[in-house]
């Protein structure tokens, strides 16, 4: 936050930008009536505020949208149907001709990254892990979210406790992750084997799939939270967007650590 105030003051003693344009940049929220919106998140946290979907019109998610936009170089919305992505996509692609707006209808997320934007990638990836193709919205969601956040995924789909010779298989190639997200619904099993044959953090994500007594989730949440395997750490039912963010802000974390341990290194050289 520093380093883009000198910059944007720098730019305004060169007559590069007006005190106007300035304050616009600078201002901590906006109103839109219906929304307060969190301007100064990424500087923050590293990434904007995202739009959950879920209960808002379409006119209200165009409006945040854009103006989010404003600000931002990347926009997630999540919880997003089909009828209110096409409105939203439709009057963006008007206002925007030369930008790219993606939806992806599985996991109900709609998103812009702006065109000249290069993403940095993470080293190594995020192993997305899921019990059964019921379970792919949530994982998809999670994967999405963690993608723009800079992280490599692998999805590795499919792979529940009921086949136990297909998790085996992939065992090396979730291990190679820098974390792991599982999902899983019925009796959540997954995540507690999955905790139990690999090193690196497990974020595991009940779903709402499966017969009356999984209780819409509740189940499967009640079983990850009481797993026997170390490293497993839980978020709520179909939460994928949360297990997503969790997983990118570990990853950026050991980035972090990793150079800031080069730089001391190099230092004491």
């Amino acid at each position: 936050m520093k380093s883009k105030l000198k910059d944007i003051l720098s730019q305004v003693a060169q007559g590069k930008l007006t005190a106007e344009e300035a304050e616009k940049i600078l201002q901590p929220q906006e109103e839109l009536g219906y929304a307060t919106l969190d301007l100064q998140r990424e500087e923050r946290t590293g990434f904007p505020e995202v739009i959950y979907g879920e209960g808002k019109t379409r006119e209200q998610i165009l409006g945040i949208f854009s103006k989010l936009m404003e600000h931002h170089q990347k926009v997630l919305a999540t919880r997003i149907n089909k009828m209110k992505a096409d409105y939203v996509m439709e009057h963006l692609q008007k206002q925007h001709p030369k930008e790219t707006f993606i939806y992806h209808e599985a996991a109900r997320t709609f998103h812009w990254m702006a065109s000249d934007y290069r993403e940095t990638w993470k080293e190594g990836y995020i192993a997305v892990v899921c019990a059964g193709t019921s379970d792919l919205p949530v994982a998809e969601e999670a994967a999405i979210t963690a993608e723009l956040m800079g992280n490599r995924i692998e999805r590795i789909y499919d792979i529940g406790v009921a086949g136990l010779h297909r998790l085996l298989h992939k065992a090396e190639q979730i291990e190679g992750a820098n974390a792991v997200i599982v999902v899983a619904g019925m009796e959540g099993a997954l995540a507690s084997v999955v905790g139990g044959l690999v090193s690196k953090p497990v974020i595991a994500v009940p779903t709402s799939v499966g017969y009356g007594a999984s209780m819409n989730g509740i189940a499967a949440l009640l079983a990850m939270l009481s797993s026997c395997a170390s490293g497993v750490s839980v978020v709520n039912i179909d939460n994928g967007f949360g297990a997503g963010y969790f997983a990118a802000t570990l990853t950026n974390t050991m980035e972090a650590a990793v150079a800031e341990a080069l730089n001391r290194r190099d230092w004491n050289e």
